[in-house]
């Protein structure tokens, strides 16, 4: 039980955390525009440097070792962004009228995707859930200016833009999170680890191809300093924290 309510409290203080700092991407583009588009890559890179280094040093390992199918499970999560974005972009280029609500259904489908790696990766362990929570975080920046800038140039005010933006990638999220919990926290260990292997696949597809490339298209010098920064983050967390 203990373990249990710890779990419930890192899952709630993340989620809560990755709305304030969606918030702050928000707010930021709106008051700091210059400021927010420099520092837009060097997020996404760090933060794609920490989500490409978990799941392949820590939550894959860890989900083969509690069910021998995870990789397949894996494979699943990848390849299920990768339709589901692919929809996305088919359906956006079709029907410009509704650029921004279905691009921003997307995003919200993304930040829903996110509380579930919340409480999966917790679920297995502090370590895997802490690792997998910052870099999810510190992407929650960049996801609030890009959805932003989505709904602004879908015709919507500024202000409607921000709350709206607000509303689908930044608290949909910690809601989520708060009703996905209590499902995953009751499933078998050998489960867990098929919903872990495809969670590293989700994650892998996160930082791959999302991120990285989003980062490009703002490349600034030394991002990928930020990447191999992000990367280095994990591997130090990994090392001090392992017995």
């Amino acid at each position: 039980m203990h373990e249990t309510s710890n779990s419930f409290l890192w899952i709630a203080t993340f989620a809560l955390a990755s709305a304030l700092v969606n918030g702050l991407g928000i707010l930021s583009i709106i008051k700091y525009k210059e400021w927010a588009e420099i520092s837009l890559p060097y997020f996404m890179c760090f933060a794609a440097g920490i989500l490409i280094s978990t799941p392949l040093i820590l939550a894959l390992p860890n989900a083969i070792r509690s069910n021998l199918y995870a990789g397949f499970a894996a494979l699943g999560g990848f390849l299920f962004l990768f339709l589901s974005n692919k929809l996305v972009k088919y359906y956006t280029k079709k029907r410009e009228l509704t650029f921004a609500l279905v691009a921003a259904e997307g995003i919200g489908i993304h930040s829903f995707v996110d509380s579930i790696i919340y409480s999966v990766t917790f679920s297995v362990s502090i370590l895997v859930g802490f690792l997998s929570a910052i870099g999810l975080v510190i992407h929650e920046f960049a996801e609030g200016v890009i959805t932003y800038i989505v709904l602004l140039k879908g015709g919507l005010s500024k202000k409607g833009s921000a709350l709206y933006a607000f509303l689908i990638s930044g608290l949909s999220t910690p809601i989520g999170a708060f009703l996905v919990y209590p499902l995953v926290s009751k499933v078998e260990k050998a489960t867990l680890g098929l919903m872990l292997g495809f969670v590293a696949g989700v994650l892998l597809y996160i930082s791959a191809s999302h991120l990285l490339p989003e980062a490009r298209e703002y490349e600034r010098k030394h991002s990928d300093l930020a990447f191999l920064a992000g990367v280095g983050l994990a591997l130090f967390i990994l090392f001090t924290k392992s017995p």
